[in-house]
C-alpha cells in the first residue's frame, strides 16, 4: 500500500515536471509593425490562455489557443501598432495560463520601444514609488498618506493589498504597523491610507510596490506633535485678536488721557489768567493804598494849619474876654 502511494507520487511528479508549461517569445525588444510571436510547450491539445499586460498592469490583449497533439503551440499575439496611450512604450508582460495543469502560468517580459535594434535592453520594468504625507501632524488627529506607483512612466493598476503588500510604518517607539489591509485605491496607480497617530515623534512610512516581479520602495517621514499647525495657528489668531482688542483699549485710554491733558492745560491756562488778574488786582490795590497814603499826607498838611489857625483864634478870643473883665 505504502509502495503504491510512493509510486503514485513519483509518477505524478514526473508527469508534472515533464509537462510543465513553457513560454517563450521570438525576441526581447519590439518596435512598431513587428509581430509578437509567442510559442512554448504544454499538454497535448490543451487550451492555453495568453494575455498581454501593459506597463500599467492592465490587459492590452487577450487570446485563447489550443496546443497541438504534441503539446507545442505558437501564436502571433499582436502586431505592434503606433505608440498611443493604449499601447505606450515600456515593459510588457506576456502570460500563458495552462487550463489543464491546475492553471499553471508562465510570464515573460518584453520591451516595446521606438527602435528594436538596441542590444541588451533590460527586460525588467522601471517601477517607481512616490509617497506624499504631511510634514507635521498632531496626536489623535487622522491624516492621509498618498501613494503613486508607476511602471515605465505609466500608472500601475491593481489591488493595493497585492501591489503594496509589504508596506508598513515605523512608529516612534520602534514598533511596526502593517498597512496592506488599510490601503485603498483612489485612482489607477494612486492609493492612499488614513492613519491616526497615538504617540509623539517621527513616523516613517515605508511603501513597497511590486509589479511584474520588480520591486520598488519609497519612504516619507511625518513629525507628530501634541498639536498640529492648524491648532497653533488658531491660538495665534486668538492671541492676535486679543492684542487687537488691547490695542484698541490702549488707543481709547490714550485718547482719554489726551483729553484729560487738554482739560488740564485749559485749567492751567485759566489759573494762569486768574493769577494774572489777581496780580493786576493786587497791583491796583497797592496803587490805591499808595494814593490813599498820599492823599492822607496831603490832607494832614492841609488840616494842621487850619487847626493851628483855629487855636490862635480861640486864644485871641480868650485874651479879649479876659481884658474886658
Amino acid at each position: 500500500m505504502i509502495l503504491g502511494l510512493l509510486l503514485l507520487v513519483i509518477t505524478s511528479s514526473f508527469f508534472t515536471n515533464a509537462f510543465a508549461l513553457q513560454l517563450y517569445t521570438d525576441r526581447d525588444v519590439y518596435s512598431k509593425g513587428q509581430p509578437l510571436l509567442v510559442y512554448g510547450q504544454g499538454l497535448p491539445n490543451e487550451p492555453i490562455i495568453i494575455r498581454l499586460f501593459a506597463p500599467d498592469g492592465t490587459i492590452a490583449q487577450f487570446n485563447q489557443i489550443s496546443a497541438d497533439a504534441d503539446g507545442s503551440f505558437s501564436h502571433i499575439l499582436i502586431r505592434w501598432p503606433n505608440a498611443t496611450s493604449t499601447f505606450s512604450y515600456g515593459t510588457y508582460s506576456v502570460e500563458a495560463i495552462a487550463t489543464k495543469e491546475q492553471e499553471a502560468s508562465q510570464t515573460v517580459n518584453v520591451k516595446f520601444l521606438g527602435n528594436s535594434s538596441l542590444i541588451q535592453v533590460p527586460q525588467q520594468p522601471v517601477v517607481l514609488v512616490s509617497v506624499f504625507a504631511p510634514q507635521t501632524a498632531a496626536v489623535n488627529q487622522t491624516f492621509r498618506v498618498f501613494i503613486q506607483v508607476t511602471s515605465d512612466g505609466l500608472l500601475v493598476a491593481g489591488n493595493p493589498s497585492v501591489v503594496l503588500s509589504s508596506s508598513h510604518v515605523h512608529l516612534p517607539d520602534g514598533s511596526v504597523v502593517i498597512l496592506s489591509d488599510s490601503l485603498k485605491t483612489l485612482h489607477q496607480g494612486l492609493f492612499y491610507v488614513d492613519f491616526t497617530p497615538t504617540q509623539e515623534g517621527t513616523y516613517v512610512f515605508h511603501i513597497t510596490a511590486t509589479n511584474k516581479g520588480t520591486t520598488a520602495n519609497g519612504s516619507v517621514a511625518t513629525l507628530v506633535l501634541k498639536q498640529d499647525i492648524e491648532g497653533i495657528s488658531n491660538q495665534i489668531l486668538k492671541l492676535n485678536s486679543g492684542l487687537d482688542t488691547t490695542s484698541q483699549e490702549l488707543d481709547r485710554l490714550k485718547s482719554e488721557i489726551q483729553g484729560f491733558a487738554n482739560a488740564l492745560n485749559s485749567s492751567q491756562q485759566s489759573i494762569s489768567q486768574a493769577d494774572e488778574h489777581l496780580n493786576k488786582s493786587v497791583t491796583s490795590m497797592s496803587d490805591s493804598v499808595t494814593n490813599i497814603d498820599q492823599a492822607s499826607t496831603q490832607l494832614n498838611s492841609l488840616f494842621l494849619p487850619v487847626v493851628a489857625l483855629i487855636a490862635i483864634i480861640i486864644a485871641l478870643q480868650i485874651t479879649i474876654l479876659a481884658r474886658r473883665r
